[in-house]
């Protein structure tokens, strides 16, 4: 039987999203090419494959029994090619798909991208979100390449490296009536606060964390990205805690002073993960490297790999 390797990478996106339009956009083609691929799959392999349902697609038996053993092939596929190559960054022209959470994508991004435009131009990227799962990222299929962020139960498929701890601090307005250079608890416990709550681990890490050390506080605005948090204190006595990767970028802000937290919140990790697809590909191994030497120059502990 003759078919089209190209094929089966659209098919496993397929199986993770359930749906032609959120498939479409992960790979990066439109909707009529991705239609058009899985019809020449179902002619090949003669079964409909996926049944649209009302909110979806719903796979075969056929499509259910062919997905691990066509993610196990194209695994073994990857690692026999990628070994044989050579990486030039210089030359290279690849789009590689990242799935950083919201702190990653605000605090270390940036500094990727400049790295990236000055060793490696023709690298392109393309962000998907990071909150709690996984298998929305496309991280669990292979389709998404890296993700970034906090990893927790990863299945087997997927490598750990534990990239980086950061802690806690707290910012709020420059001329703030009652807060000078220091915060104390009481300060901290009668004030109102913003929080941020983005998707994944970190939100109910802080709350632990203040729980944990018996710290009280009393959220009066909730927000769902850090970008927001600036635009707030600037214009009330509020005050924010954040990681002080971003407090350090908010303390270029001429309108904001940052302070220690009044009691030691601890440190969270951040990771790195990737599909054991990956593990020799050339151009991977050398994004990872220069992902981790971006997190060592913020003067952060590296780990090193689980798997």
């Amino acid at each position: 039987m003759k078919y089209d390797l190209n094929l089966l990478p659209i098919f496993l996106t397929l199986m993770d999203e359930r749906n032609v339009t959120r498939a479409a956009e992960r790979l990066g083609m439109t909707q009529p090419a991705l239609s058009n691929a899985l019809n020449r799959l179902r002619e090949t392999l003669r079964d409909p494959l996926f049944i649209r349902e009302r909110y979806g697609m719903k796979p075969t038996h056929m499509a259910e029994e062919l997905a691990p053993v066509v993610r196990a092939a194209l695994s073994r596929l990857d690692d026999a090619i990628g070994g044989q190559q050579e990486f030039d960054p210089t030359l290279a022209t690849r789009q590689f798909t990242i799935a950083p959470n919201s702190y990653v994508e605000y605090a270390l991004m940036p500094v990727i991208v400049a790295r990236l435009r000055d060793v490696a131009p023709g690298i392109r990227l393309r962000l998907t979100p990071f909150g709690n799962d996984l298998i929305d990222t496309g991280a669990v299929s292979g389709a998404t390449e890296i993700v970034l962020g906090r990893v927790v139960d990863p299945p087997d498929n997927m490598v750990v490296q534990h990239l980086m701890d950061d802690g806690l601090a707290c910012v709020v307005r420059k001329d703030h009536p009652v807060i000078g250079d220091e915060l104390s608890q009481e300060q901290y416990e009668q004030m109102k606060h913003v929080n941020v709550l983005p998707p994944g681990r970190m939100r109910a890490g802080l709350f632990q964390a203040l729980q944990q050390r018996g710290l009280k506080r009393e959220v009066a605005v909730s927000v769902t990205h850090f970008l927001a948090v600036p635009e707030m204190i600037a214009v009330s006595d509020y005050c924010s805690t954040l990681p002080r990767l971003i407090c350090q970028r908010l303390a270029r802000d001429e309108r904001l002073k940052v302070l220690p937290a009044p009691v030691d919140l601890g440190t969270f990790p951040v990771e790195l993960a990737w599909h054991v697809r990956y593990r020799s590909d050339p151009a991977h191994r050398w994004l990872r490297s220069l992902i981790t030497d971006v997190a060592k120059e913020f003067n952060i502990l590296s780990g090193e790999d689980r798997a």
